[in-house]
């Protein structure tokens, strides 16, 4: 290596931003199913990782680069629903918590839905130090609450519910992974998100905003990393 930093930048699927804003990467080799790139900046390398949908493809993905990379931090961007009115599109977002509101262990243990085992709460939180740097080099970021779960909630009876039920104020397929397993390896964590389809939209919504917001999500990404890592 040579001195720098390394920093784990993780996408699901939003990998077409990464080319576009950055221009210059490096292929790197990659386990099945993942697509790996390097990014040489001048405070620190970036080990970009396209994981692909789903908290089990992000749990992976962050043990890879910590395994394989040393990371010191990891950064995850990206898009995700909004659960309310005030999430608008392309509304961008720091995660300050984060719901596993598919685990749900409640029938045999004496747990919520949502508390993972081995947690007082069913939030988990990412990491306050980054948390409170990034909304300080960026005071427009909104500290959010994240419903994240193996499914694509494109309703507004679904979003609602998950506003309701759960206090979220966004939802995405691979949050939960990414602070479970940065909790597990010591790493500290930073999520931002930018809202593709709001309360009223589904996957059409989705689809059409997915470039601008991801686009948008990584640039704010992309300047904190230079102010805070």
């Amino acid at each position: 290596m040579n001195g720098k930093k390394s920093i784990g930048l993780i996408a699901a699927i939003e990998i077409d931003a990464v080319f576009e804003h950055y221009g210059k990467y490096t292929e790197l080799p990659a386990p099945v199913g993942f697509k790996l790139f390097r990014v040489e900046k001048e405070n620190c390398d970036l080990f970009v990782l396209r994981t692909g949908m789903g908290v089990i493809a992000a749990s992976a993905g962050v043990q890879y680069l910590a395994t394989a990379y040393g990371v010191s931090a990891i950064v995850n961007f990206g898009v995700v629903g909004g659960l309310t009115q005030d999430m608008r599109k392309h509304k961008v977002c720091v995660v300050q918590r984060v719901v596993h509101y598919k685990y749900d262990c409640s029938e045999f243990m004496d747990l919520a839905v949502g508390q993972v085992d081995g947690h007082s709460s069913i939030y988990l939180p990412t990491d306050e130090k980054l948390l409170d740097a990034a909304i300080a080099s960026a005071p427009d970021l909104i500290p959010v609450t994240c419903c994240s779960g193996d499914k694509f909630i494109g309703t507004a009876e679904e979003k609602s519910f998950l506003h309701e039920r759960f206090g979220g104020d966004i939802c995405d397929m691979e949050s939960a992974g990414i602070v479970l397993t940065c909790e597990i390896n010591g790493i500290p964590c930073l999520l931002l998100k930018a809202v593709s389809d709001g309360l009223a939209d589904g996957a059409a919504g989705f689809y059409a905003e997915l470039k601008a917001a991801s686009l948008m999500s990584l640039g704010v990404a992309d300047e904190i990393i230079d102010k805070i890592l």
